[in-house]
């Protein structure tokens, strides 16, 4: 009996598959296995300098544009152990150790190891096992676990159709995978391009420029500067208006001068006065139907909850939370439809779905598929409610402050595709005397799907809310003067900018979540979110001044790159031909960058000032038979002469002081040698049993 090493990607997906396959280790399709995990990526790629031979390195590590573009044959492509700082321990951390217990653990006489991370479209989760897995240098066997979700079902559907993929050179998955990790590592350069033409003109920022961060940054700041050079140009024209409301009006022609709309009012006054009341005629009613709108992808679902005051962070965390846990399905889906399994598997539960999120059963009466929303071919499935149906909307609480949202409007949208169709009349009519002048609107007959959830109003970017007008047209209607202006442009939101992205096909839905989230994180953040609205910061205007024009930052080239990407995979197109591309893209924005940095100041004013930085007030004394040099204050606190002798002749001192959050406590501790950032110093270090 064959013995294999299931490899998952973190600690969670490894307890699915303890879950699933009945123990961390056991029998399960004639073999034995043992379970284990990585955490995410373990390896990365190494700095430029550290990939080329020494005659270069002094080259590959200049941000001086004359060295650039790159060759990118000079690069060895070799990774290195990751090493981040732990956010709650505050220690540098690296990976190494997991790679060390991984290859331990490996030389027990395994015949194959089973790649079990995600199934990514983006081969992310095929890059990450075999980095591990040429790290602890394994030159066995190895199977392939494709999962389309972390389901006690699904898992062991995966483990039983094992697919061999021993040459990675032949796993398309794990090519598309690597060759994205290297166009994105080569794009660096246009960072480098941008950050060092913007510090020249005083703009000490990282002007982070890639695939998709830069198409994002470059349309809110247009949209922006849009908004700024708006100027309102008010109109004047007659329109008729009958009893009822309804608004009768002339076609708008495209581009043409309009010979009755009138900038004066004076001259939209007198044309006025050549109308009369005229009766109403031709009123035609239509009964239409409407289809239920698309399942919701993970963009959509951001962009509809940044208005209640989610951000896209915080629904890529809790959304990842709630799909290991099974409340969900697999986040990072490119899938817009279900497969008949999918949608079969789920059928059996809309009932309990429905009585968790309080829709009414009686309108789910279309339970057969949808040839729209159900189709043969698919993998994950597009975002829908997982296996594990919640108690309540509100056990859900534990997996983060977006949860019931998320699960609500999922929900919903995925039980409206089982209502019926939305039935309305549609009505038009004319004036007897004018019959250019026209009305239409629609009238509701059934709700249907829309009683439930209506995704298409839901993601549509809408300036106003119209208002829906009922009633019969009639029988007469008068002339007024109407008042317009030419529209305003939209402040650029979550909702709009992934509205943008759809529309031009650029990205996955989880990878536009992912990068606006990544851009709007840390000091060092491009953009601002707030409510769903969006904002630059210093960082943000820089970055986007830099790419006006540029290859990197449009929607038609980046769309390319994606579709190239996947090309890749499919083995229709080499690696090195893609990474070509990195140089025609850097050849052809670096002389455009360079001349946008002199155009920085003009539009974004002068460079904010560094802030100034505090100089603390050293001492110098003999500690332990040593001249050492050591901060007069800690945390606020100045040492009195009597504490700094004491702190010299090694002795501990106590003083009031206050934590970062306030709370007043009593710090206790001495002199003592210390590393901060591999940097040796000595100064005052707090006794560790200190409560604050």
């Amino acid at each position: 009996m064959s013995n294999y090493l299931i490899l998952t990607e973190k600690p969670s997906a490894s307890a699915n598959f303890v879950k699933a396959l009945g123990g961390k280790t056991g029998i399960f399709n004639d073999f034995n296995y043992k379970i284990t995990n990585l955490r995410g990526h373990v390896m990365t790629l190494k700095d430029p300098e550290e990939m080329v031979e020494e005659s270069l390195k002094k080259q590959y590590k200049s941000w001086l544009v004359k060295h650039l573009p790159w060759r990118l044959d000079d690069f060895s492509w070799e990774r290195t152990y990751i090493r981040q700082r732990n956010l709650r321990t505050g220690k540098i951390e690296s990976t190494k150790k997991l790679v060390d217990e991984l290859k331990k653990e490996a030389k027990n006489g395994y015949d194959a190891i089973v790649i079990a991370t995600d199934t990514d479209p983006s081969g992310e989760g095929e890059l990450l096992a075999w980095e591990a897995l040429d790290a602890i240098n394994w030159r066995g066997k190895v199977f392939r676990a494709n999962f389309m979700d972390e389901s006690a079902h699904g898992i062991k559907t995966a483990m039983m159709n094992l697919r061999d993929v021993s040459d990675k050179h032949q796993d398309g998955e794990y090519i598309k995978g690597e060759s994205r990790n290297r166009w994105d590592f080569a794009s660096m350069q246009l960072t480098r391009i941008a950050t060092t033409a913007a510090k020249k003109q005083g703009f000490k920022v990282v002007a982070r420029e890639g695939r998709l961060k830069s198409v994002i940054v470059w349309q809110i700041y247009a949209q922006l500067e849009a908004i700024k050079q708006y100027v309102k140009k008010p109109y004047f024209e007659v329109k008729f208006k009958d009893s009822a409301g309804h608004v009768f009006g002339r076609v708008t022609p495209e581009g043409d001068v309009i010979s009755w709309r009138f900038e004066n009012q004076a001259d939209a006054q007198k044309d006025l006065a050549q109308y009369h009341d005229s009766a109403v005629v031709n009123e035609k009613h239509q009964t239409r139907t409407q289809a239920p709108g698309k399942l919701l992808d993970l963009a959509g679902l951001a962009a509809i909850l940044a208005p209640k005051g989610f951000s896209s962070k915080e629904v890529l965390s809790t959304y990842q939370k709630m799909y290991e846990a099974q409340v969900v399905s697999y986040p990072r889906t490119e899938d817009k439809t279900v497969t008949p399994e999918q949608f079969n598997e789920l059928l059996l539960k809309v009932d309990q779905i429905a009585q968790v999120v309080h829709v009414d059963t009686k309108l789910l009466t279309h339970r057969q598929p949808r040839t729209t929303h159900v189709k043969p071919k698919g993998a994950h499935g597009a975002n829908r409610p997982g296996e594990n149906i919640p108690v309540s909307l509100a056990s859900l609480t534990k997996y983060g402050p977006s949860a019931q949202a998320i699960y609500d409007i999922l929900a919903k949208n995925y039980l409206a595709m089982l209502a019926e169709d939305y039935v309305y009349d549609h009505v038009t009519a004319e004036l007897q005397d004018y019959s250019t002048f026209k009305t239409a609107f629609n009238v509701p007959i059934q709700l249907n799907f829309k009683a439930i959830y209506d995704s298409q109003r839901a993601v549509t970017v809408e300036d106003e809310d119209e208002a829906e007008l009922t009633g019969q047209v009639g029988p007469i209607a008068q002339p007024y003067m109407y008042e317009g202006a030419n529209k305003k442009p939209q402040a650029p939101t979550t909702k709009w900018i992934m509205a943008f992205l759809e529309k031009h096909n650029v990205g996955t839905g989880a990878t536009r979540v992912s990068t606006l989230s990544e851009m709007a994180r840390g000091t060092k953040s491009m953009i601002k979110e707030t409510r769903g609205k969006l904002t630059l910061t210093e960082t943000g205007n820089v970055s986007a001044v830099m790419v006006k024009d540029t290859w990197i930052a449009s929607p038609k080239i980046t769309k390319r790159l994606f579709e190239m990407m996947n090309e890749v995979g499919r083995f229709d197109m080499t690696m090195p031909e893609l990474l070509d591309s990195v140089t025609k893209v850097v050849t052809h924005d670096m002389p455009i960058m360079l001349n946008n940095a002199e155009q920085l100041e003009t539009l974004l004013g002068q460079p904010k000032p560094a802030p100034k930085r505090q100089v603390t007030e050293k001492i110098t004394g003999i500690f332990k038979g040593e001249e050492i040099t050591f901060a007069k204050e800690w945390s606020g606190h100045v040492f009195t002469d009597d504490e700094l002798a004491q702190l010299l002749n090694g002795a501990e001192i106590s003083f009031p002081a206050k934590s970062k959050r306030g709370k007043a406590y009593t710090a206790t501790g001495k002199l003592a040698k210390q590393t901060f950032k591999g940097r040796t110093f000595y100064g005052f270090k707090l006794n560790p049993r200190t409560n604050k």
